[in-house]
């Protein structure tokens, strides 16, 4: 006899032991209470006008977007914005120096920087070396 196959169950996500659901609903002061120390003392000094004027445009984004679809790209150079729960689904440009990175915001990137997302510089890949490079590479053969 063949049992029916389980259903498959996913993994709800967590911050911190909170649920994303409570997270939504959680007060900011109470949010805070839960980043780590950094990101805590960073939140508990001024807002800057750019970080609220950005987390505005997430929003109104999200809400212009069709259903089942994903906002459109909202571009920022603030690489030092802490990621917020309501900031889930939005898809952000982040500047890296040269271009905008997009990056879907998914809520294991709670409580971290945007920055972490756009790399500024191109990982080097090692390749043969070139002409000086060593003391044998000088001798050149005539032939």
């Amino acid at each position: 006899m063949a049992d029916a196959p389980k259903k498959r169950t996913f993994r709800k996500f967590q911050y911190r032991g909170i649920e994303l659901e409570a997270l939504l609903d959680l007060p900011k002061t109470d949010l805070i209470t839960l980043f780590p120390a950094r990101i805590r003392r960073r939140l508990g000094r001024t807002h800057a006008r750019g970080y609220s004027t950005l987390i505005k445009k997430l929003r109104k984004a999200k809400k212009e977007a069709p259903m089942h679809e994903k906002p459109d790209v909202v571009k920022t150079h603030l690489r030092n914005l802490v990621i917020m729960p309501d900031m889930i689904g939005s898809v952000v440009g982040v500047y890296n120096g040269k271009s905008f990175v997009s990056v879907e915001i998914k809520a294991e990137m709670v409580g971290t920087y945007l920055a972490e997302y756009s790399m500024t510089y191109k990982p080097i890949k090692h390749g043969r070396p070139g002409i000086g490079a060593t003391a044998s590479s000088k001798f050149v053969p005539l032939k």
